[in-house]
């Protein structure tokens, strides 16, 4: 696989569309802190790391979020940044998603934060994906 991320993202577009209440993907820090990120901003319920059998890969478990009537809490998820074609910003220049509706999340030199965030601590970086 050469983009993990963006697999990331395209297991759990595809468990909302199909209405599942969890999705599971293969673990990594990294994924981790988008999955908090994404608990922090409300756009799922919650998650937790499950660490495997011996030998076995641990998955992070990812508890997905619905709204009173059953309608998703997610309704776009795109990748921006993909190993073909980096896309940074600099400080000054953080991208809002849908004027500030949604959330973009970046990796920046202070960790992984989203774009409300890097414009607190003045910082920029590569904005991983937009969600709304």
């Amino acid at each position: 696989m050469t983009d993990p991320i963006a697999d990331m993202l395209t297991r759990i577009r595809n468990a909302v569309h199909a209405r599942h209440q969890r999705v599971e993907v293969p673990a990594s820090r990294f994924k981790a802190e988008i999955a908090r990120i994404l608990e922090q901003e409300g756009y799922i319920q919650g998650f937790k790391v499950v660490d495997a059998a011996e030998g076995a890969p641990s998955t992070i478990r990812i508890v997905l979020k619905y709204g009173p009537q059953g309608e998703a809490v997610i309704s776009g998820l795109e990748r921006v940044s993909r190993p073909g074609r980096r896309v940074y910003f600099g400080r000054g220049a953080v991208p809002r998603v849908m004027a500030g509706l949604g959330t973009a999340i970046l990796t920046t030199s202070r960790g992984v934060m989203t774009e409300k965030d890097a414009v607190k601590a003045g910082v920029g970086g590569e904005v991983l994906c937009n969600i709304w």
